[in-house]
């Protein structure tokens, strides 16, 4: 079987994950001809393109193959570095710090629940990425093996990934109080919930519309959309007035208790269940970041009915 330099196998990497060769050269420390001259030789080595040289720059399904594989070799670091740490603390450590432990979390967990999870691993150095995306795609990116582990929405394991519910994340829709007096007095029905503006995290976000077929019973709903892309940021645009939005109750609880936003349908709420997916190996790095994350799941969301 042959064997890969672990420092092309690093380049390949981090050309895809900073975008570009040049900043590929910045992270490691090297020159830019030294990470085109180290591509060029696992190509070879290879026997096939590892990227797309288009813009942007994208791994060919080899490449992902190869990127998954130095993410592999980076936990299978990180697990050394921690071992030795145990059996000799004051030694130096072996990682680089050009190496990420990457997942991918949904804003809204982000924004919520995760970050707390982390603190502990975070402090004792683990070099962790965390990647933001909706929580309808962020297993696209453990399926790609850009990461170690996702937390998403869908509830069926990947091929070579074990899988775990973590519960479920419930939303409510708020208003600004003058906001909902002069557009919503008696809360969203069905006569107007089409003229109010949602705000949304992106175009990808459907809880929106989740949320009203849902509460209304309807196949299909057109809604007037504004988008911010962080779930802070949706909080401010409702709190300045730009319309309704579908939010964690977890986000905006205390905001309601004083009385700075409004639940605007207070029969309604949408549950999304949550799930942890990550690669199917033994590593006590990925068994730390699966415990953290059950650990504060089980203290912030609902367990299924």
């Amino acid at each position: 079987m042959s064997t890969f330099d672990p420092d092309a196998l690093e380049c390949l990497a981090a050309i895809v994950e900073e975008g570009g060769f040049e900043r590929a050269a910045q992270r490691l420390s090297i020159t830019q001809s030294a990470v085109s001259q180290r591509l060029r030789a696992l190509e070879a080595q290879v026997g096939t393109v590892l990227i797309v040289r288009s813009r942007p720059l994208k791994a060919t399904p080899a490449g992902q193959l190869m990127i998954k594989h130095a993410k592999m070799m980076r936990l299978l670091r990180a697990d050394l570095e921690k071992d030795l740490k145990e059996l000799a603390p004051s030694s130096a450590a072996t990682g680089r710090g050009e190496e990420r432990i990457s997942v991918a979390i949904n804003a809204d967990s982000i924004a919520t629940w995760a970050l707390p999870a982390l603190n502990e691993l975070a402090r004792a150095g683990l070099p962790v990425e965390i990647i933001a995306d909706d929580q309808e795609f962020t297993h696209e990116w453990l399926r790609e093996g850009q990461v170690l582990g996702c937390v998403t929405s869908l509830g069926q394991a990947l091929r070579g990934c074990r899988m775990e519910p973590l519960g479920v994340m419930d939303y409510v829709l708020i208003a600004q109080p003058d906001f909902a007096r002069e557009h919503c007095p008696r809360g969203l029905n069905t006569q107007n919930f089409h003229r109010l503006p949602f705000i949304a995290f992106n175009r990808k976000d459907h809880l929106q519309h989740a949320f009203v077929s849902e509460a209304f019973g309807l196949q299909r709903v057109l809604l007037k959309q504004r988008f911010v892309p962080s779930s802070e940021g949706q909080v401010r645009a409702v709190l300045a007035g730009w319309g309704v939005s579908v939010v964690p109750w977890l986000l905006v609880r205390e905001l309601i208790e004083r009385g700075e936003l409004v639940n605007a349908a207070p029969k309604h709420r949408l549950g999304v269940a949550l799930h942890w997916h990550c690669w199917n190996l033994s590593s006590d790095v990925l068994d730390g970041l699966s415990a953290a994350l059950r650990a504060a799941a089980k203290l912030s969301l609902r367990s299924p009915a």
